[in-house]
């Protein structure tokens, strides 16, 4: 796993004050109140096979902070795969519910160092954690997490559910309902959005500008899991999938077509 050094810390671009941030922001308001950012643990990797790429959070947690500033109240999920990744051989053959759990600690992790990139960047922060770590993170409370986004901190949650065999897709589309974010935007490494196929192997896979909870789960198109597109689903959340390309949060938020819309369609009044 490739953390970083105190020498390549020192050689991380400037950091950008909220004030210089403010200045740069596009006119428009955002097009939500709140929503819930899903990043996978893979987002962080940037061009490493796992662990951190420093500068890529760093990216992120400057795009962060720019959407934020403008008023839009936002919590993040963010994923363990990276740092799992790492440890694929050594939990070959590990009991499910445990290997789940490590999974969960690699998430704390990550959240912990997105922390860090965050307030370096200018924004206040929470972690709010599902499995109870008092001596880094606070617990999740739905009313605490609540509260931060009201008092315009960044809340980051860890953990996943805090249960095995569900995943941080699921706890993404679990939390989001919780708080009642507007809609999920859920940032993709190297990918345009939602494909009918696997775009790295099938040349004719044709990208999908936007499709139903009902289209994903029947096509079996892998976007979430099941159970997250069920709990959208049957909730009317829509998911906005995206690269994680520069500027894209941002456009995102903006009420941009960027990428893929899943959405349930609106019921015709009688």
């Amino acid at each position: 796993m490739w953390w970083p050094s105190s020498a390549s810390l020192s050689q991380n671009r400037p950091v950008t004050t909220q004030h210089e941030t403010e200045r740069e922001l596009p006119e428009a308001a955002p097009a939500f109140r709140r929503v819930l950012l899903k990043l996978s643990g893979e987002a962080l990797m940037g061009q490493h096979e796992y662990g951190i790429d420093r500068r890529r959070v760093d990216d992120l947690a400057r795009e962060v902070v720019e959407v934020h500033a403008e008023g839009l109240e936002l919590a993040i999920v963010v994923g363990g795969g990276n740092i799992y990744r790492g440890m694929a051989a050594a939990a070959e053959g590990m009991d499910r519910a445990t290997g789940d759990y490590a999974g969960m600690l690699a998430t704390v992790l990550n959240a912990l160092l997105l922390q860090d990139a965050l307030e370096r960047a200018g924004a206040d922060t929470r972690v709010l954690s599902a499995l109870e770590i008092s001596k880094v993170a606070e617990p999740y409370i739905r009313r605490r997490a609540m509260r931060h986004l009201e008092k315009g901190r960044v809340v980051i949650f860890a953990a996943g559910t805090g249960n095995p065999f569900f995943t941080t897709d699921t706890a993404a589309a679990l939390r989001a309902l919780e708080i009642g974010a507007q809609a999920i935007l859920m940032g993709k490494s190297g990918t345009r959005g939602v494909y009918d196929g696997d775009p790295n192997t099938e040349t004719d896979a044709t990208f999908l500008p936007g499709l139903t909870h009902l289209e994903a789960i029947e096509r079996g198109l892998r976007v979430m899991d099941t159970t997250a597109l069920s709990l959208c689903m049957e909730n009317g959340l829509p998911i906005h999938v995206f690269e994680l390309a520069e500027g894209n949060i941002l456009r995102v938020a903006h009420g941009e077509q960027v990428g893929t819309i899943i959405s349930t369609p609106a019921t015709k009044e009688r």
